[in-house]
């Protein structure tokens, strides 16, 4: 008996580690099919959601508006994926008759008679612009509902869709929707529902099939182009600007502490000491709230391993083609780099002398999921309230939470006891004074407040046009496919805040403030309050979105990605920034 719960145990961290890997590989078998069709074979259309065309995340079922379906009643080969749960994705099967290489004529689908509750449905749709989505072999398909005629202001629903699939070989490699015959909507008129399919031959390669729903346009516009030099002209002069000021500077104190060293104690203390120096007893104090700062820390080397992995599986493996399959290598990705998070963060705390350590490695586990999480669930009662698509189901909650519980956790705590061993004692080049130095008064524009706030200004500088496009390509109906663009803008970015936390670092040590800690954090991470500020500008201005679930899932979803950007940049500038603390305090000779 006492072997049962272990079984049971092992038996969910297997369920768990399964639901981990479906996330991964199971897009390219999520159609149960490998793309290849024989003559006269079924080809499934499915339909997905619906929903207003300015709110491309209110979004409900296909069958939430009363439409008809086809004369096939079922089909059994569909399986829905963690990703496309968390999406919001809904596909039903349309029942509408589709072989592969077979042309079907204009064909009834269903007559119905429009009842008032009918009508009051279709034509708030069509006031609100709402558009459906389809798929085809997973490729998507979108239509328009309806529309209203200015000249007598009444409302129309289109009734025929005409599917022009092109095909290369054994495989559908084009689809084409064209949506006609106009209904006037009004109680008690009769309905055609219709729809033919018509296949033609296509030199179009399957590998290439997806490039029809890409922008080259938008996205390698020549503004792209100069925004992406502008960037790197910034880079070289800030890492020269630094290199210059810096390097002179330190060059100077150096000499100016040497000299020091050579007078005796009575002409020091009747000298003029100030500078980086006579904070050496104190650089290196633990900052308040390490458990925190190191949780922040850690989970900031993960954020950071995480997108560069899904970047680079972007560029090599086009993720943009398959549905879901960016959420779940990003899902995979973060749920395997967890030990990252526990080596770094574990191994911080124990060298600022931390003895919380369960603690502190609960809190590096648990800090970017119950954030997500959190937000999520918020939001998850509203779209429950809308009976919307993107409505979490419960199932899909309880697998996001044995991810975290039998997957997160134990990795993590894996990393905590590896980075505690092997890299937790403190190795400070400077003691620490058992007595805190007082810190003197300075100006205004040097206190850790003005400093934050100034210095995310440049990070957001180097990246807020690459934030236009990443909105578009979020919040529009556009494909973000430029990933070399994003990796290059990240790398900028990376260089932007190490030049910027550096510099401020440097004036605040000068001025004999040792809190440079959280300082160099919150001075490279307030780059994402900028990026949350300029979210509103392109609310308000680049959008047209309405409505409480829209607005709602807007700023909340925008809140954890500022804040996620903000914890990857402070790691940035506090690890550049330790580096560059060590080797000036290891340069300089203390009594």
């Amino acid at each position: 008996m006492g072997t049962m719960p272990q079984q049971l145990r092992f038996r969910a961290i297997c369920l768990c580690l399964l639901v981990v890997g479906s996330c991964y590989v199971s897009q390219s078998q999520a159609d149960e099919h490998n793309h290849k069709y024989n003559d006269r074979e079924e080809v499934v259309l499915w339909m997905n959601t619906v929903g207003p065309y300015h709110n491309r995340q209110e979004t409900y079922a296909y069958f939430s508006l009363p439409f008809c379906s086809g004369g096939k009643s079922s089909i059994s080969h569909y399986h829905e994926t963690l990703s496309e749960a968390l999406q919001g994705v809904e596909l039903e099967f349309s029942g509408y008759e589709m072989d592969f290489k077979t042309d079907v004529q204009r064909s009834t689908i269903c007559m119905v008679t429009l009842a008032d509750e009918s009508v009051k449905a279709f034509t708030y749709a069509v006031m609100n612009e709402y558009w459906y989505q389809m798929y085809i072999d997973g490729l998507p398909i979108w239509g328009k509902v309806g529309e209203r005629d200015d000249r007598d202001g009444k409302y129309y629903i289109f009734t025929h869709k005409r599917f022009d699939i092109g095909y290369n070989g054994q495989q559908i490699v084009d689809i084409t929707l064209t949506t006609d015959g106009r209904e006037e909507l009004k109680p008690g008129a009769q309905i055609n529902f219709s729809y033919e399919v018509n296949w033609k031959s296509s030199k179009v390669e399957f590998k290439n099939r997806f490039d029809k729903y890409l922008d080259p346009n938008f996205f390698q516009h020549r503004i792209h182009w100069f925004s992406i030099f502008n960037s790197f002209m910034m880079v070289i002069f800030l890492v020269g600007l630094v290199s210059m000021i810096l390097m002179r500077t330190l060059r100077k104190d150096y000499a100016r502490y040497s000299k020091d060293e050579e007078v005796d104690d009575m002409e020091r203390d009747l000298g003029d000491e100030y500078g980086w120096k006579q904070v050496h007893g104190d650089v290196f104090r633990s900052p308040p709230h390490t458990l925190l700062f190191s949780a922040l820390v850690g989970a900031g080397y993960q954020l950071i391993s995480v997108v560069f992995c899904v970047i680079m599986f972007a560029i090599v493996g086009e993720l943009y083609t398959e549905r879901g399959s960016m959420l779940s290598t990003a899902i995979f990705v973060y749920a395997a780099t967890s030990p990252i998070n526990g080596y770094f963060g574990g191994s911080l705390y124990a060298r600022l002398g931390g003895r919380l350590w369960i603690r502190q490695m609960l809190a590096s586990a648990f800090t970017v999921p119950v954030a997500v999480c959190g937000t999520a669930f918020l939001i998850n009662f509203i779209a429950i309230g809308y009976h919307a698509s993107r409505a979490i189901p419960f199932g899909t909650m309880v697998a996001v939470t044995c991810i975290c519980l039998f997957v997160i956790l134990p990795l993590t705590l894996v990393g905590t006891v590896v980075g505690r061993n092997l890299d937790g004692q403190p190795d400070f080049p400077c003691r620490v004074n058992a007595v805190p130095r007082p810190i003197p008064e300075k100006k205004w524009y040097m206190e850790p407040l003005i400093i934050v706030l100034l210095g995310g200004v440049l990070p957001f500088g180097s990246i807020f046009i690459e934030m236009y496009f990443i909105f578009t390509s979020f919040w529009a109906y556009k494909i973000y496919y430029v990933y070399g663009f994003m990796l290059l803008v990240f790398t900028i970015l990376t260089i932007v805040t190490v030049c910027v936390t550096i510099v401020c670092t440097y004036f605040l040590l000068n001025a004999e403030d040792y809190r440079w800690q959280w300082t160099s954090f919150m001075a490279a991470g307030s780059t994402s309050i900028y990026v949350y500020a300029y979210s509103f500008y392109y609310f308000f201005f680049k959008t047209k979105m309405f409505g409480l679930f829209q607005t709602a899932f807007y700023f909340g979803y925008m809140a954890l990605f500022s804040g996620a950007l903000g914890i990857i940049c402070g790691t940035v500038g506090y690890v550049g920034t330790n580096l560059f603390v060590r080797k000036i305090y290891s340069n300089v000779k203390i009594d």
